[in-house]
């Protein structure tokens, strides 16, 4: 089927046998369940092959995610779906009033590169839940995850509930162009402009999940080992490329030789000899491993820096005493090279990060409780952890989503069924009882109106 004939069929077909209902819904998202569990071998070796993840990394990251995901939704779904009531004030006796969720009717899912099983699936997971159907376009990048998901939503859902369009920048552009009800973006600032843009041409609301450089705090009194462990794990993960790994490290200058020592000793500890390590994931492609390679300057190395471009690797890279100036500080990395940024007070640390885009992350490390409000209240940020990095994606009852620049709108357990639901406003009067007070004429009402609004 073309393209253009995609959501103008799925509308129609919405309109006529309607939305599914709730426990069919349920029903779908339980298949899925089944499905990918049956299926998970061959996941595993779509993303080995994409990007080199190992099977913890993959099931922790991307299976492992999508099935607590799905029974988060399970368990709260009957819930979230019944239409609830809600106050009416005295002045609109006897009237009730009740607020039902509905569906968009058909949304647009364009999924990243980077993650490429879940980025896709966890918006799915909100659309269905909430009962709408489904184009998805994932990411060209990772073409053997692509084919897999493709395999799993044909065995769970049927034409005219999910469908996916493969394909690179020609079949976006044409998904673009048509009239969907709702568009769910996950990827680049830049890109992320031009979907809103296309949007805009038919008003349809989108929610943009970006990214940007999400910095990482040390303050002074922060536990110097466990930071640094820290950071090795979720800048590291996925080789870097994750939109909320740590962007680049801001810690006090007396501080950024034992930091740099601690990590060190960190990576030896999980990955050994990285190269031949099987835990440590590969660059996407060799264009994204060239961008990253001019990011890096050799006479500000402090960690690794070793890179093979027909083996897409690239070793954990760390560098020093790096300025704001430096290139690799123009833009989000999105890859295994973390610059560190000495810095000389607390209030420079913020001032500097105040002066650049809201980031996606933010992560601070402190053992003092007034100094970490402090810093919470005083930078703007999508979300982030105190005292830890990138973990707080796991948890499906903190919303995730940028601002600003890093994206807008957010999704994760409720608030993905919110983002794929239209809260259609309903008030129902009673015809026994006709209060005449609003009606015309009004002469010697008003002090009555007085008594009922103020």
């Amino acid at each position: 089927m073309l393209i253009h004939e995609l959501a103008q069929r799925l509308r129609s077909i919405s309109f006529e046998k309607g939305v599914l209902s709730p426990s069919l819904r349920k029903d779908r998202l339980m298949k899925l369940k089944k499905v990918i569990l049956e299926k998970e071998l061959h996941i595993t070796e779509a993303l080995k092959a994409d990007l080199g993840k190992s099977t913890f990394e993959t099931y922790a990251t991307e299976i492992g995610f999508i099935l607590d995901e799905i029974g988060h939704i399970l368990k709260n779904i009957d819930d979230w779906t019944t239409p609830k009531k809600v106050k009416t004030p005295l002045p609109l006796f006897p009237g009730k009033s009740t607020v039902f969720p509905e569906p968009f009717g058909v949304v647009l899912i364009i999924s990243p590169w980077n993650y490429p099983f879940q980025l896709c699936l966890s918006p799915l997971l909100g659309a269905v839940a909430s009962g709408n159907k489904v184009v998805i376009k994932p990411s060209e990048f990772a073409p053997q995850t692509s084919a897999i998901i493709n395999v799993i939503l044909q065995e769970v859902f049927q034409q005219d509930e999910v469908i996916l369009v493969e394909g690179g920048v020609e079949e976006t552009q044409s998904l673009l162009n048509q009239k969907f009800d709702y568009i769910f973006f996950t990827g680049s600032t830049m890109v992320g402009k031009i979907i809103m843009k296309a949007a805009s041409e038919n008003l349809t609301p989108v929610t943009l999940e970006l990214g940007g450089k999400s910095p990482c705090l040390i303050e002074e009194s922060a536990n110097i080992d466990i930071a640094a462990k820290r950071c090795v794990w979720g800048k590291f993960l996925n080789a870097g490329q994750t939109c909320v790994a740590p962007d680049y490290v801001l810690i006090p200058r007396h501080k950024q030789d034992e930091f740099i020592s601690k990590m060190k000793s960190h990576l030896q500890s999980f990955y050994g000899d990285v190269k031949s390590s099987k835990d440590y994931p590969r660059i996407i492609n060799q264009k994204h491993f060239d961008r990253l390679m001019s990011l890096v300057i050799e006479e500000k190395l402090a960690i690794g820096g070793e890179a093979f471009r027909d083996e897409k690797f690239i070793s954990p890279t760390v560098m020093k005493n790096v300025d704001w100036s430096d290139k690799v500080m123009e833009d989000e990395i999105f890859g295994p090279i973390l610059p560190i940024i000495p810095y000389d007070s607390l209030q420079e640390a913020i001032h500097e990060i105040n002066s650049r885009p809201k980031p996606l992350a933010f992560y601070v490390f402190s053992e003092n409780e007034k100094k970490r409000q402090e810093i919470i209240r005083k930078i703007p940020f999508g979300g982030g952890c105190i005292n830890d990095t990138v973990i707080h994606l796991a948890n499906p009852n903190l919303p995730f989503g940028g601002v600003g620049t890093s994206g807008i709108g957010s999704y994760h357990g409720k608030k993905s069924f919110d983002t794929f639901t239209h809260y259609k406003s309903v008030f129902e009067q009673g015809t026994l009882v006709d209060i005449p007070l609003r009606y015309p004429p009004y002469e010697g009402k008003l002090s009555w109106l007085k008594l009922f609004i103020r």
